[in-house]
């Protein structure tokens, strides 16, 4: 890959933290009061499932533009920076240790059937 490459998927990378932690903040605060389920996460999962669907329905149906560039930035960048993976564990097992095991397992089940379902819909839509 090159300079270019490696600055593309880094900007779009901190492009996509930062929206990440801005609207998961401002998610759990706005509709939970920041209460003990991550819902700033789970939201921000989904729709950023919803979102890779979508450029992969589009991608799929010829109608996603097919530079590296654009790619890398958004995909492996921007999106890649937007969901997170990490945090959701870290949060599942927050909730665990915090003796919380019908909310871990609300976040893990709920997490990954409603962001499937997200990125199908879009996929769907999309293509």
């Amino acid at each position: 890959m090159t300079l270019v490459g490696w600055l593309l998927v880094g900007l779009g990378g901190a492009c996509g933290a930062a929206a990440r932690h801005a609207l998961a903040l401002w998610i759990t605060r706005a509709m939970a009061g920041g209460a003990a389920f991550p819902i700033g996460i789970f939201i921000v999962n989904v729709l950023g499932s919803a979102a890779a669907g979508t450029v992969a329905g589009l991608a799929a149906a010829g109608r996603f533009p097919s530079g590296d560039g654009l790619r890398l930035f958004v995909v492996v960048g921007l999106l890649g920076g937007f969901t997170t993976f990490s945090t959701f564990t870290v949060d599942t097992l927050a909730l665990l240790r915090a003796g919380r095991p019908e909310l871990a397992a609300l976040n893990v089940v709920g997490q990954v059937l409603v962001a499937l379902a997200a990125a199908a819909i879009a996929w769907r839509v999309a293509s």
